[in-house]
C-alpha cells in the first residue's frame, strides 16, 4: 500500500463526464490498496469568469474578497468530485484549505504556503476515505481565505504529498508527459521518462508551461517524487506507478536509475529546448558610467516588485580625457511589466540619468536546459553556431549551470527552436 496525490487540472475537471471520468481513474488506485488524496483545480475557465465577476464589481477590489470569489471554482469541484465517488462506492470527503488547514501568508492572490497539519489528513486516509481538497487556497492567520495565485494547484499538491509523506504527486494533465521541446513545434519531439528537479525549475522559469515554477521547486526543497501524466487515456491505460508519463526527481536518484538501464544519464547533453514570448526587451541609451549608475536602474524595478531577465551593458562611450563616459544597458522584463516598468524607470529618469528608453515586445527567449552541461563543453557554442547559420541574429544572453538562455526576434521563434532540438539530437528516430 503506497500514500498517492493525485492532482486534475481544469481541463480534467471540465463537466460532470469528465469528473465521472476522473472518479473512475481515482477508484482505480484506490482498488489498488492505495491511500489517495485527490487535489483538484476549478473546471476550465472557472477562475478568468469570477476574476472577471471581481472586475466588473470594483476595479478596487478588496484583495481579501477577492480571495473568497475566486477559491470558490476549486469548491466546486472539490465537492463535486466526492459525489461521483461514493457514487461510485467509493468513501470521500471534500477538505477545504481552512479544514485541513492549510496555513499560508497574508498576501492575498499571492500567498505563500507555510505548513500544513497533517493530523486530519492522516485520519481521513486511515478511514479508508479518498480525501478530496481544492487546489490553490489556505487560510491566513487571521482565518481569511487566501489563494495561491495562478496555477497554484500544482504547488497545494505537492505541499499536501510533503505533509502525508506520499510516496508520490501525480499531475493529471491535458498532455501526457515533459517532452523535449513543445510537439506542436517540432513534431517529432521526444517525451522524457526522467527528468530532474533542476532541469524542470529551468524549463518551467523559461517558458514550460506543464508544471508551474513554485510547484517545482517546493518538490524540489521537499524531495517530493512528482509524476506528469495524461488524464485523456482510456479505463484500460496503464496504471500510474508503471510510470507511462514523464518522472520529476533527484539528481542522485535519476543517476542510480540510469545505472540499472541502458539509457543511462549520459545519453543526452540537453533535456529540453523551451522558448518564451511574453518577454520585453528595454533598452536605456546614454546611462552615465559611473558606480552605481546600474544599481540606480534595477532598484526601483525592484522596489516595484518587476522580475528583471537578461542584461547587457554596452561598451561605455568615452569622451577624450576618459572622463564622463556614457552606456547603454538592455534588459528583459514579462511583457505584462513593461507599461509599469516604463513608468517606473522615467520616474526614475532623473536619478538614472539616460537619455531615453527604446522598447521592443516582438521578442523571444530561447533557452537550452541540461544537467549534462556541467561536464560538457561546447554547449554555448553549438547554440550560436547553429543559429548564426541560419541567419538568427541573438540580442541578449544569460547562462545558469544548466541552462542558456539567448533573446532573438519573436518572429525567428519556431526556425530557432527547430534547428536547435536537432543540433542537440533531440529527433526522434
Amino acid at each position: 500500500m503506497a500514500r498517492i496525490v493525485m492532482k486534475f487540472g481544469g481541463t480534467s475537471m471540465a463537466g460532470i463526464e469528465r469528473i465521472r471520468a476522473v472518479a473512475a481513474r481515482v477508484k482505480r488506485e484506490v482498488d489498488a490498496g492505495n491511500q489517495v488524496a485527490v487535489v483538484v483545480s476549478a473546471m476550465a475557465g472557472e477562475t478568468d469568469r469570477l476574476v472577471g465577476f471581481c472586475r466588473e464589481a470594483s476595479a478596487l477590489y478588496d484583495p481579501r474578497e477577492y480571495d473568497v470569489v475566486v477559491s470558490s471554482g476549486e469548491q466546486v469541484t472539490s465537492g463535486l468530485l466526492a459525489i461521483a465517488l461514493q457514487a461510485a462506492g467509493v468513501p470521500a470527503r471534500s477538505w477545504l484549505g481552512w479544514q485541513l488547514p492549510i496555513h499560508t501568508s497574508d498576501a492575498f492572490a499571492r500567498a505563500r504556503i507555510g505548513a500544513i497539519d497533517p493530523a486530519a489528513l492522516n485520519a481521513s486516509l486511515a478511514r479508508g476515505e479518498v480525501a478530496v481538497i481544492p487546489g490553490f487556497q489556505g487560510v491566513a492567520d487571521d482565518n481569511r481565505v487566501t489563494t495561491l495565485g495562478r496555477g497554484g494547484s500544482d504547488t497545494s499538491a505537492v505541499a499536501i504529498a510533503a505533509a502525508m509523506k506520499a510516496a508520490r504527486c501525480d499531475i493529471y494533465t491535458d498532455v501526457d508527459g515533459v517532452y523535449t521541446t513543445d510537439p506542436r513545434i517540432v513534431p517529432r519531439a521526444r517525451k522524457l521518462a526522467r527528468v530532474t528537479y533542476e532541469e524542470m525549475l529551468e524549463l518551467a522559469s523559461v517558458g514550460a508551461k506543464v508544471l508551474q515554477t513554485r510547484s517545482v521547486g517546493l518538490a524540489m526543497k521537499e524531495g517530493v517524487r512528482v509524476q506528469v501524466l495524461s488524464s485523456f487515456t482510456g479505463p484500460d491505460a496503464p496504471m500510474a506507478d508503471t510510470l507511462p508519463g514523464t518522472l520529476i526527481v533527484s539528481e542522485e536518484e535519476l543517476g542510480i536509475v540510469a545505472e540499472e538501464e541502458l539509457d543511462t544519464v549520459e545519453r543526452q547533453l540537453i533535456t529540453g529546448i523551451a522558448h518564451d514570448k511574453n518577454e520585453a526587451k528595454i533598452t536605456l541609451t546614454a546611462v552615465p558610467d559611473r558606480p552605481g549608475a546600474v544599481a540606480a536602474i534595477f532598484a526601483p524595478l525592484a522596489d516595484a516588485g518587476i522580475n528583471v531577465d537578461m542584461i547587457i551593458q554596452n561598451i561605455a562611450h568615452r569622451p577624450k580625457g576618459g572622463e564622463g563616459g556614457s552606456t547603454d544597458v538592455t534588459f528583459t522584463v514579462p511583457a505584462a511589466d513593461l507599461p509599469k516598468s516604463l513608468a517606473v524607470l522615467d520616474a526614475a529618469k532623473a536619478q538614472i540619468g539616460f537619455t531615453e528608453q527604446v522598447h521592443d515586445t516582438r521578442v523571444a527567449k530561447i533557452s537550452v536546459v541540461g544537467v549534462g552541461m556541467r561536464s560538457h563543453a561546447g554547449v554555448a557554442s553549438t547554440m550560436f553556431t547553429t543559429l548564426g547559420a541560419r541567419g538568427i541574429n541573438v540580442l541578449a544572453i544569460s547562462t545558469s549551470e544548466i541552462k542558456v538562455s539567448v533573446l532573438i526576434d519573436e518572429d525567428e521563434t519556431e526556425l530557432a527552436v527547430r534547428v536547435l532540438h536537432t543540433a542537440y539530437g533531440l529527433d526522434a528516430t
